[in-house]
């Protein structure tokens, strides 16, 4: 006779046994129908070209549709809380970044959402490298200089950026703390405006993306001092990184990737990860993305996305924490 216990026990396997086929069973019929790609910044931004260039790529890999749908607000926290929230069936991807799973965890009292529990992390596909630059009347052409020239007047020296919690802002804040001068942060509504008062000296200096000011840098109306990135750009490639410039451990490299709903499939992230990671590597990408600035990391594991976020959380927050900048 079968106790009740052990009915119960039976009843429970099997049902776990009837769940995992299920999903299996789901996960190999996938895709059957469209899949939501979700951009959570507005469209026609350096985010936005490079989710529509995958969401094409991977379109063609996969034999559906994928069809950006773009939510932009508060540095990309509004589009990233609602792919956290979206249901875990392989149908939304998420395009994520540096901002949107560190960043915003120490300029936000409450984002939402948690990158590393509401979502899972498929891959990391590239980065967008900034160049600090400043006006070509500025007598600096180091960055050395441009540091001599904040010690002189402390708390004096400005730099503009497209607004708080950017990366063009965080530039500035790592520079201060590296080096320990202290400067002004003068925020401007996007990264145009920013790039004119360098432009005109109503501020000292900016860092933005390269493709930003690639075309004032060769008509000489901006001098590139150093770029944030760990190694040399391929887009400038005789402006030396920040170490080379004498600042050492003062690198940002902003990158973007991709993530689901936590308790999507595992097959499921898995050829999210295979298929993406192909993309990133395909010469025609690589070059059509290049000219916006983003450059291809080498392939990479979920579990790799995911330590990304957790190394530069351990990095980046308790920087954000001790500048004190908070979103406005």
């Amino acid at each position: 006779m079968i106790s009740s216990r052990q009915f119960t026990r039976r009843h429970a396997l099997t049902a776990a046994a009837l769940l995992l086929t299920s999903t299996a069973a789901r996960a190999a019929d996938w895709p059957e129908r469209t899949i939501r790609m979700i951009v959570p910044f507005a469209a026609g931004s350096g985010a936005d070209t490079v989710g529509r260039v995958f969401a094409e790529e991977l379109a063609k890999a996969l034999g559906q549709p994928v069809v950006v749908d773009n939510k932009g607000g508060a540095g990309g926290l509004v589009g990233t809380a609602e792919g956290a929230r979206a249901p875990a069936d392989g149908y939304t991807l998420l395009l994520t970044s540096q901002g949107t799973t560190v960043f915003n965890l120490g300029l936000y009292k409450a984002p939402g959402y948690d990158p590393l529990k509401d979502l899972v992390p498929v891959t990391a596909t590239g980065i967008l490298t900034n160049v600090i630059v400043v006006s070509s009347a500025n007598p600096a052409t180091t960055v050395a200089d441009l540091v001599a020239q904040a010690r002189a007047k402390p708390g004096e020296l400005t730099y503009g950026s497209s607004g708080v919690g950017t990366s063009a802002h965080l530039s500035g804040v790592l520079l201060e703390q590296r080096t320990g001068v202290r400067q002004q942060h003068v925020p401007y509504r996007g990264a145009p405006a920013a790039v004119l008062a360098v432009m005109n000296g109503e501020v000292t200096w900016g860092s933005f993306n390269a493709p930003t000011v690639l075309g004032q840098i060769k008509a000489g109306k901006l001098k590139a001092l150093a770029v944030t990135t760990k190694d040399r750009s391929v887009m400038l490639p005789d402006v030396p990184t920040m170490m080379e410039a004498g600042v050492p451990d003062c690198v940002v490299a902003v990158w973007l990737g991709f993530a689901v709903p936590a308790g999507t499939p595992a097959p499921i992230v898995a050829r999210f990860n295979a298929e993406l990671n192909r993309i990133a590597q395909n010469p025609q990408v690589k070059e059509k993305l290049l000219v916006q600035g983003f450059e291809m990391l080498p392939s990479g594991t979920p579990d790799a996305a995911r330590k990304l976020i957790v190394d530069d959380q351990a990095l980046w927050l308790p920087i954000l924490k001790a500048s004190g900048a908070k979103a406005e």
